[in-house]
């Protein structure tokens, strides 16, 4: 029975993904090295010289970026030729003429997946030492046409190959530089440059440019490449371990080779701890890549050798005759880890010194993560960012805690099956985490301060342009603005640098109208910059009609940094303006936020601080208003008898240098500088 091929059909059913679009090139340099082979003029006299050639119309156009759109590729080769066996070979889809050699008889079809066209010259022997011509073309129209077989004159014997019509989606998607076409094309061909017998010479041409794939290689290589056997289920697989130079452009990576093409890579940066950025050795900076080829690989990877029909993992099924790419790569990643193993300590070590240094001067709250979390679980880039570092611990940190609830669950409820001695100890190591983890909490919360008290130091500064922050910037560091304590966490605030006690208020508004707050039924307008009421020992809240509560109003008045324009009224006096707001809530019934009555309103006690620099201008407010001047010199501070308030004018350097001082001890426990 006959069968018949459906050229068309068997294109439509290869499949090239436009990543992929230089493959054809690269397959047919490869056949121009079998060639070679075959002649048995390999590294002597061996060449093959890939042309690009460009539209050369686009230089004209002067909005064109970059080099001109690849139209075609010639690949020429001084090799065995088309003989009458390699053409019959051609013309037979699927051949096996060179299977030995890894060859799928598949490779023209590729051709014709990324180019329209394909011009096929080439000079061989016939037998009694004749020399002959033979030239065609090939498309997926006509298949193999204009074939004509000449006597030739010419002794040397080679092809010309011409890939004429390239795709414009494969143009889009593939390297357009010379550099970058020779380097996909050296790791395509790596295992022919590493192997004992070496490559021909191979030069990428484009134009004037020629780029020599031996020298490329050599500019490349850090060091000679290594070899050995690792077998993995019965199976042998060769692992070559190469250390590329730090300035060549790639990452560390698995390439996944068969028939002695590169098939599939695979970034494992971080995948092995250490494995990070470049890798630094006696002889300096380094890329690793490993390179692996097995004849188990040649059997399976699919015709267009752009993947395997292998399972990425076989989960529960366990059959001792298949391997999945998961146990493969776990394999190699073990043969990599142990070939840099002296080169992965040291970006170890340096890592465990990046954690140190960042938990004992930034983060000491991580601290406990380094005695409960696995040592490999920590490792970490040397040059990670504070950012990432941060998120990389706290996820170990969050790990820990959920382990902490679930040890609570079962320790907490003993079963009866558990008896005094083993109970005893797992009881004791489930309080010593909790200790630790709470000691943590109340780390951070002290890292916390430190970073609020450096961005106020920073915020009351002059910048770079010689202009001073507004005052708003301070203010949303104190409490952000147009909220207030029902619609905000406590821990969103940091009411802490004026005053320790704001932190027990029962309501506090931050930039609203007095009129807007339900602690008073005033109708002002005005907006104090931070206002709150204090209840103490509330006992509406159980009904007693025969007790009332006390309270006391604080109000925080801000202004910008090196302000001198304070002068008489409330619109310019800071002071005035605090006592101004004090007397408008008083007058609008002081009550509680659920709108309980306080009596006595114009009674309760104001507290009133007023946030500066102590300019010309507010020193002269302050003596006005009788304060007297601290011991320090940097603020001031009075009782108003007629408004029944506290008064206190903080300066901005007197308000960081006393955060500082009340956290100085908390900060020197954990290490943390305090200049």
């Amino acid at each position: 029975m006959s069968l018949y091929t459906n050229l068309k059909g068997r294109l439509r059913n290869t499949s090239l993904p436009r990543s992929h679009g230089l493959m054809p090139v690269f397959e047919a340099v490869v056949n121009s090295i079998h060639a070679i082979e075959e002649k048995g003029n390999l590294a002597e006299r061996g060449q093959i010289t890939v042309r690009v050639e460009r539209d050369g119309q686009k230089k004209l156009d002067l909005d064109q970026k970059g080099p001109e759109p690849i139209t075609a590729f010639t690949i020429i080769d001084n090799g065995c030729g088309f003989d009458n066996v390699n053409f019959q070979s051609f013309e037979t889809l699927d051949s096996d003429h060179k299977v030995a050699k890894g060859c799928r008889g598949v490779g023209r079809l590729l051709w014709l997946k990324a180019f329209d066209l394909v011009e096929i010259n080439s000079t061989f022997c016939e037998s009694g030492s004749k020399s002959a011509n033979r030239y065609f073309r090939f498309d997926e129209n006509k298949g193999v046409y204009s074939a004509r077989l000449d006597s030739s004159g010419e002794k040397a014997t080679g092809t010309t190959v011409r890939l004429i019509g390239f795709g414009k989606n494969y143009q889009r998607a593939v390297p357009k530089t010379a550099l970058s076409i020779a380097n996909q094309l050296l790791e395509h061909c790596l295992w022919y440059f590493v192997r004992p017998e070496g490559a021909p010479e191979i030069v990428v041409q484009d134009g004037d440019e020629l780029i020599r794939l031996y020298q490329l290689y050599d500019s490349y290589m850090h060091e000679t490449a290594r070899s050995e056997l690792v077998k993995i289920q019965g199976e042998d697989f060769e692992v070559t371990h190469i250390k590329y130079r730090a300035s060549a452009t790639k990452k560390h990576q698995i390439a996944f080779c068969a028939d002695g093409r590169m098939v599939k890579e695979e970034n494992i940066h971080g995948k092995i701890p250490g494995l990070y950025a470049r890798l630094k050795d006696d002889a300096g900076e380094f890329v690793y890549a490993c390179y692996v080829s097995s004849s188990y690989l040649d059997q399976r990877v699919r015709s267009e050798r752009t993947a395997f029909d292998l399972a990425e993992d076989l989960g529960e099924l366990f059959d001792e005759s298949e391997l999945s790419l998961k146990a493969i790569r776990k394999k190699i990643l073990e043969c990599a880890q142990n070939f840099l193993h002296d080169v992965l300590q040291r970006n170890i070590s340096a890592g465990e010194n990046r954690i140190d240094s960042f938990i004992s001067s930034k983060a000491p709250r991580f601290r406990p993560i380094k005695r409960y979390v696995p040592r490999e679980k920590l490792v970490v880039d040397p040059e990670i960012s504070d950012k990432d570092l941060e998120l990389h611990l706290h996820e170990h940190w969050y790990e820990l805690e959920r382990e902490l609830v679930r040890e609570g669950h079962e320790v907490m409820s003993p079963k009866a099956y558990d008896y005094t001695n083993d109970y005893q100890p797992r009881l004791q190591a489930y309080l010593q985490k909790a200790e630790d983890i709470k000691k943590s909490d109340l780390a951070n919360y002290v890292s916390h301060r430190k970073v609020i008290i450096d961005l106020l130091q920073k915020s009351i500064e002059r910048g770079t342009d010689g202009k001073y922050a507004r005052e708003e910037m301070i203010h949303e560091l104190i409490m952000p603005m147009r909220t207030s304590s029902d619609e905000i966490l406590l821990d969103s605030c940091n009411l802490w640098l004026v005053d320790e006690r704001m932190a027990f208020h029962h309501y506090l508004a931050s930039d609203k109208t007095i009129k807007s707050m339900p602690i008073t039924e005033s109708d002002s307008t005005k907006e104090p910059d931070i206002l709150g009421v204090r209840v103490f020992d509330n006992p509406i809240l159980v009904n007693d009609q025969d007790s009332f509560p006390l309270a006391s109003i604080t109000i925080v008045e801000i202004k910008r940094p090196m302000r001198n324009d304070m002068k008489e009224g409330e619109d310019k006096d800071p002071i005035d303006q605090t006592l101004s707001y004090l007397e408008r809530v008083r007058e609008g019934k002081v009550t509680t936020k659920s709108g309980r009555p306080i009596p006595g309103s114009k009674d309760v006690p104001g507290y009133c601080y007023v946030l500066c620099d102590l300019t010309e201008s507010m020193r002269r407010r302050c003596r006005r208003a009788n304060l007297r001047i601290t011991y320090d010199g940097m603020g001031y501070f009075g009782y108003n008898e007629p408004s029944h308030a506290y008064i206190e004018v903080i300066s901005f350097d007197q308000l960081v240098n006393a955060s500082r001082e009340r956290n100085k001890a908390f900060f020197d426990r954990l290490g943390l500088p305090t200049n």
